[in-house]
């Protein structure tokens, strides 16, 4: 999912990870990861650290602004997460 800059990356992670299970509360921030060049950020509060078949996303903050985002158990909830994670962008656009 490509996306407008930084900032935008963030405001997603924030509107996914809002409707996790687990960390609900959290607001993700970009952060070194050891391997990596640029700044990661991630969403996910699934049951199962690094769980690739739970909703998460993640991606290195750089042009072109892209996030990867992965998993969903049931359609009901990715759908929430996704939805989520739109409103909170277009919240910010204005």
């Amino acid at each position: 999912i490509n996306l407008h800059g930084p900032e935008e990356m963030e405001y997603f992670c924030r509107g996914m990870q809002a409707y996790s299970p687990v960390d609900a509360h959290v607001h993700p921030i970009p952060g070194d990861m050891p391997g990596y060049e640029d700044k990661i950020i991630m969403a996910g509060g699934t049951f199962v650290q690094g769980s690739s078949i739970e909703l998460s996303a993640d991606g290195p903050v750089r042009p072109p602004y892209t996030i990867f985002m992965q998993g969903g158990l049931v359609f009901e909830h990715s759908m929430l997460g996704i939805l989520g994670a739109a409103e909170e962008i277009l919240k910010h656009r204005g």
